[in-house]
């Protein structure tokens, strides 16, 4: 299984949205500073996950997300933030 995240820092007022396949292993990741985008927070919260049965479903998922805009996606989907 793959999974598309979105994770939100409230210090930046950022969200992020990626793929993996270990969701808290990733989380792990963006708070602990190993990546340039995320590393400049420390309050990352996952805020939404989707279960796609392969990567590449996954790819395509996260790929229109970030077209769409990570804000105007969770409005489209009625998401309360």
């Amino acid at each position: 299984m793959h999974y598309v995240y979105i994770i939100h820092s409230k210090s930046l007022n950022r969200f992020y949205a990626g793929e993996t396949e270990n969701v808290t292993e990733r989380l792990i990741g963006h708070v602990s500073n190993k990546n340039k985008y995320t590393g400049k927070a420390k309050d990352w919260k996952l805020v939404w996950t989707a279960e796609l049965p392969d990567r590449k479903t996954a790819l395509v998922l996260e790929k229109k997300i970030k077209k769409r805009g990570i804000r105007r996606f969770l409005v489209d989907i009625k998401f309360k933030f």
